[in-house]
């Protein structure tokens, strides 16, 4: 007990202060209160300790300061004792928590990193809160669509009509597998055409160069950090150096700025000026284009639902209510690479929802690990019940057993984080090959903080409940090794196994429909057969018209080949849409656009749409070039019957339909099937497509590669196949669908870990039980499945409450895509089989061990 000071105002300064230093001027402090000591000797007695105390403050605080670090020094030596000797002794829960809370600890570390850096896509930029994009909602008759692009007039008009706007660019393009080169050195690259402020919206760090006086020269060029060393070696003394662009013009290098930060959604290697590309494309500067893409920087302070609605009708009155679909509006650019997924008009999630996927289980998987570390702890109680009533009986209070079993927790927590940290130092260039990132474990002040947060919640939730339970006992039971198992005690420790499966079996049903959907987009009908059809850029000599038809009419000779043509589009998303159609029927105020795809001869054949009625364009008709074919949903959108041979105006032209196409998907399986229009346009067209027998694809590709390279001198034969590009869509689910399948791997191991542990713990506790059951002749088979009932019937449990969740988190995945697999109940069947397969091996290992036992050996157990 602490000792009481006294009231007497000399012995209460000696207890607190140095006796020494109060020699020197007791006799004086006496002297000096002897007059309020007469009037009142208790009130003097404590304003003399109270002025002394103020005036020995260094010296009380000294003393207080020594004393407190003795006590806690030695009773933190104490308890590091403790928790040394209870990890030796209870080795294996001290492996099984440790292996467990390190697993889990590493994944929250590895989801941690990756969450972070989506979050902050983007948000480097200085102005980032008052940097926005211009998109447009064009109204149609099968829903609103969202584009990310628009006219660039709105560029330069809205920056000369609209106060808020301080500075706005437009961007064309983009100019994509590019070859550009500087002496002997020749590169592929991808830039953008840029507006002169530009460089004022984006805060590109420039390290030569002015930035006010970068573009304005039509023969400009600028480049990124990382390009001019490829193609000079070097980043000094570049200014005025010339760049060979496709080897046909010229561009002087008027500034080099510094390669964009790993989490930046839009990276290119070089900028050329936005005039220019109005100089090559003409049809940029009417209000009726849609492909660039514009910035703003908006004054600060900008309310952006206000200034939206001033732009609604932008287009509208700036065409004189010619076009009254598109509806423009802003959106913060830090925000459209999360928040990037509109459904009729309306922002609906995007890449936010797998953030908040990998958040939830990120913490799943800690709680999971938490679960182990409290059914370990409480389970194993039975062997600590007597050092708890021993420090009960000499005196231990509660709140120093809660304390001392939460510093085992911490501590417990604490070498599971240096683990932790070991393990992703190991294998982060693995997780950033399957997430496409370049995530480093820099110690910054963020990921320490919330490295130690992490920790001390883990140690703080693993150890909160058997602490409680284990200081709980009473001091004269536990002596006699009795423990009061109390029904709310039982419930506790199977409810936290019953929720480890639960989460298990939803995580395995999640991975089976993740892989199967992606099984579903890899194996679907697309309407036309990507397989063995390599594609290259249309480039050089190519874009000759009767250069490019002598190359197809060779490259058709080469063995191996079965077709080839040209097509401006890879179809695999979105290309460009056009209005301006009217046909017999048509609703006046219908504005509806169509998907253009321009092709050559053969292209159908190529590609193998298959026709619903009429023809694909041929040779033979010598002025197919004014005729169309249109797929079966811009038949439909028209309602047009028997359409073969009737005429729509397009741009004031008569065009008759040709052909109706089978529906065929040219976006991802995420969008539907809009109306197409398919035009013979070899001069639009920029890729060239190469069907190739199958079997035969490496003769023939180093054939035509052999081929190129003589036809085509100065360009280098890049391809690739078809099915990449499709791939390329689906690349955020393929992660996604990896990244699920190791970490629910890791939940389940962790799980399995935890049962395991507890397997080991209840065999042991009824080892007598086991003995004298099988004396009395109960087989191995039917202790084991006795020993077994219990987990059973938990796991079987978290199966039913599983389920329900699983079939809400299953479909709300897959509504993000229009075509989707359907949920069969084999799915769910095979999720809860598959959890208790794992749970009976887990505890089948220990129990087949246990059930095996000499019986005579099992009661000699203490």
């Amino acid at each position: 007990m602490k000792p009481t000071p006294p009231k007497n105002a000399l012995k209460f300064l000696r207890w607190f202060c140095r006796e020494e230093y109060l020699e020197e001027i007791e006799g004086d402090l006496v002297e000096l209160y002897e007059d309020d000591y007469k009037k009142s000797p208790t009130r003097a007695n404590w304003k003399f300790a109270r002025n002394v105390i103020k005036f020995f403050r260094p010296v009380f605080i000294r003393s207080l300061k020594k004393s407190y670090h003795s006590n806690h020094q030695a009773i933190f030596r104490h308890n590091f004792l403790l928790t040394y000797r209870t990890f030796r002794r209870y080795k294996t829960s001290f492996l099984v928590n440790l292996i467990g809370l390190s697993t889990g600890m590493a994944c929250t570390l590895f989801i941690y990193l990756w969450v972070n850096d989506e979050l902050n896509v983007d948000k480097f930029y200085q102005k980032d809160r008052q940097l926005f994009q211009v998109m447009e909602h064009h109204e149609r008759s099968y829903g609103i669509w969202t584009s990310p692009t628009t006219s660039g007039l709105i560029a330069t008009t809205l920056a000369s009509e609209m106060p808020e706007v301080v500075y706005a660019a437009a961007t064309g393009g983009p100019a994509e597998n590019i070859s550009l080169s500087a002496g002997e050195n020749y590169i592929r690259a991808n830039g953008h055409y840029v507006g002169k402020d530009f460089f004022n919206v984006f805060s590109y760090h420039f390290i030569h160069g002015d930035k006010s006086r970068m573009l304005l020269d039509k023969n400009a060029i600028v480049i990124s950090e990382a390009l001019a060393v490829k193609l000079f070696n070097t980043t000094e003394n570049l200014l005025g150096q010339v760049i060979e662009f496709e080897r046909e013009k010229q561009f002087f290098i008027s500034g080099i700025y510094k390669t964009l930060p790993s989490n930046a959604s839009d990276r290119f290697d070089f900028a050329l000026s936005y005039e220019l590309y109005e100089e090559m494309y003409p049809s940029v500067l009417k209000w009726g284009n849609t492909g660039n893409r514009v910035y703003l920087i908006l004054k600060a302070g900008t309310n952006t639902e206000e200034f939206n609605r001033k732009i609604a009708d932008y287009v509208k009155v700036k065409t004189n209510n010619r076009i009254t679909f598109r509806k423009p509006f802003i959106k913060r650019y830090s925000e459209k690479y999360l928040y990037g997924k509109y459904k009729d008009g309306v922002q609906a999630g995007g890449r936010i929802e797998y953030v908040r996927l990998f958040s939830i289980i990120a913490i799943f998987i800690l709680v999971i690990a938490c679960i182990n570390f409290m059914n370990l702890s409480t389970a194993k109680a039975s062997r600590r019940i007597k050092e708890v009533g021993i420090k009960k009986a000499v005196g231990a209070g509660r709140k120093s057993l809660v304390f001392q079993y939460l510093n085992e927790s911490l501590a417990m927590a604490f070498l599971s984080l240096i683990l932790a940290i070991t393990l992703v130092f190991l294998l982060l260039p693995q997780f950033n090959e399957i997430t496409g990132k370049h995530l480093l474990l820099n110690f910054d002040y963020s990921l320490v903080v919330s490295l130690l947060g992490i920790t001390l919640i883990t140690g703080l939730i693993s150890g909160s409940y058997p602490a409680l339970y284990l200081s709980g006992f009473k001091p004269a039971p536990t002596l006699k090794g009795k423990i009061n198992n109390t029904i709310g005690g039982l419930w506790v420790r199977e409810g936290l196994v019953i929720f480890q499966f639960a989460i298990s079996v939803i995580l395995i049903l999640s991975v089976l429909v993740i892989y199967k959907q992606i099984e579903f987009i890899q194996t679907k009908n697309l309407g036309f057969n990507r397989d063995n059809i390599i594609s290259f850029k249309r480039e050089g000599k190519l874009l000759e018209s009767t250069s490019l038809e002598t190359f197809l009419s060779e490259v058709r000779r080469q063995p191996g080949v079965i077709s080839a043509s040209s097509i401006r589009h890879n179809l695999a998303g979105h290309t460009w849409g056009v209005g301006g159609f009217n046909w017999e029927g048509r609703d006046p105020e219908d504005q509806t656009e169509f998907e253009v795809i321009a092709v050559n001869y053969d292209m159908i054949e190529t590609l193998g749409i298959e026709m619903l009625s009429g023809r694909g364009f041929a040779r033979e008709f010598g002025d197919d070039w004014k005729n169309l074919i249109f797929n079966e949903a811009a038949i439909d959108l028209m309602g047009l019957k028997d359409p073969v041979g009737k005429s729509v105006d397009w741009g004031f032209d008569d065009r008759k339909i040709i052909g109706v196409a089978k529906n065929f998907h040219f976006e991802s399986l995420h969008e539907n099937i809009k109306p197409v229009v398919i035009a013979l346009w070899q001069g639009r067209t920029d890729r060239l497509m190469v069907r190739i027998k199958a079997g035969r694809e490496l003769e023939t590709v180093k054939d035509l590669q052999e081929f190129y390279q003589a036809f085509n001198p100065g360009f280098s034969f890049d391809y690739k196949f078809l099915d990449q590009d499709y791939q390329v869509q689906y690349v955020a689910e393929q992660r996604i669908a990896t990244l699920s399948r190791y970490f629910a791997g890791l939940a389940i191991l962790i799980s399995c870990l935890g049962l395991s542990g507890l397997t080991i713990f209840d065999t042991q506790r009824r080892i007598k039980e086991i003995g004298i059951r099988k004396i009395l002749g109960l087989s191995t088979f039917g202790i084991v499945r006795h020993l077994s009932g219990d987990f059973t019937k938990m796991v079987l449990i978290a199966i039913v409450i599983a389920l329900p969740l699983s079939y809400f988190v299953a479909s709300n995945w897959l509504e993000s895509f229009a075509y989707r697999i359907d949920l069969k109940w084999w799915f769910f069947a095979g999720a809860g089989s598959f959890a208790l397969l794992i749970a009976w091996f887990t505890t089948g290992i220990h129990t087949v061990k246990v059930a095996r036992a000499n019986p005579a050996q099992c009661l000699k157990h203490e």
